[in-house]
């Protein structure tokens, strides 16, 4: 019996390259989840950390909002295959294979915040407190992953055009 940390490991690995296409149910509600995205606006500094209590602050910032890929292909493919696509709405991820909903935020300014996000995908359920920090005017984004089953190492994503 494999240990839970390397079950959870392989299953992140697998979402990233599994070769099975995207059940139709799936995919209506990725295009679902795109259409719900507000474009970013266009960066300004950033601004103190705000409070969870205050408005805006239990959503993921305007600017983080979008469509990013781990490759550029991830972007433009339409065969369904974009393996690295990340969709961000204002509460919630959107992978190839799973979908995290926005948990409790510890931290958030104009270009970053860290929470705590509830996973589901191929039949399973994880939390995972994670950070996702645009750079680059925007044009950037970083993923890192906290805690026992935490991937090692950050992902850095390109914004989709």
């Amino acid at each position: 019996m494999m240990p839970i940390r390397y079950a959870a490991f392989l299953l992140v690995s697998l979402a990233l390259t599994a070769c099975s296409s995207k059940p139709a149910e799936e995919a209506s509600e990725k295009e679902k989840a795109e259409s719900e995205i507000a474009p970013p606006p266009s960066p300004v500094g950033e601004a103190p950390a705000t409070p969870a209590s205050q408005d805006g602050a239990s959503e993921i910032p305007v600017s983080i909002q979008g469509r990013w890929g781990l490759v550029s292909a991830d972007c433009t493919s339409t065969r369904g295959d974009a393996k690295g696509l990340l969709v961000i709405a204002p509460a919630k991820l959107t992978f190839y294979e799973s979908v995290g909903t926005l948990g409790a935020v510890k931290e958030r300014t104009d270009t970053r915040i860290r929470a705590s996000f509830s996973f589901t995908g191929e039949g399973m359920e994880w939390t995972r407190e994670m950070v996702l920090e645009t750079e680059n005017g925007g044009k950037s984004l970083v993923r890192q992953e906290f805690g026992h089953d935490a991937m090692p190492g950050p992902l850095k994503y390109a914004r989709c055009p």
